[in-house]
């Protein structure tokens, strides 16, 4: 009866320590929530490049930045932003999107000619957006301010 009582408490035990370290494992995972007060701010900052032809690739530059940030704030791991991206694709509701923005960023970068049509700018800001939203970085689209 005496090891019979030892057993379970020593079971009892190895479960609270094993609970124990998987709280703290979960806590340190745990993505961190994102102010998004920054995040709106920029957004509208970046939405002004949006008016004149001659700044589109300014705004793609911007929304591809503060995807990035958020991409790192909310802890997802990866050396460059394509990898961040990858470890984020489950989060993302459209992932296509989510690429195709970053995509045309890249193109720009590589090749500063690259002539932008407004179509591909339009669906490059709405994927960039609904990354965001999905980040938690800007609202979920209920509001017009983002």
């Amino acid at each position: 009866m005496n090891s019979l009582s030892f057993e379970m408490v020593a079971l009892i035990g190895t479960g609270v320590i094993v609970g124990i370290i998987s709280l703290v494992t979960i806590a340190v995972r745990m993505p961190k929530r994102l102010k998004s007060e920054y995040f709106v701010a920029q957004w509208k900052e970046l939405q002004a490049h949006c008016k004149d032809k001659n700044t589109w690739p300014q705004a793609l530059k911007e929304a591809d930045r503060l995807l990035d940030r958020a991409l790192k704030k909310r802890k997802f791991k990866g050396k460059t932003m394509g990898e961040r991206m990858v470890s984020a694709q489950r989060t993302f509701t459209d992932n296509d999107a989510a690429w195709f923005a970053h995509n045309i960023h890249k193109k720009l970068l590589a090749d500063p000619t690259f002539k932008l049509k407004e179509s591909d700018v339009k669906n490059a800001l709405v994927g960039f957006r609904q990354a965001l939203r999905d980040l938690g970085a800007l609202p979920d689209g209920k509001s017009r301010d983002a």
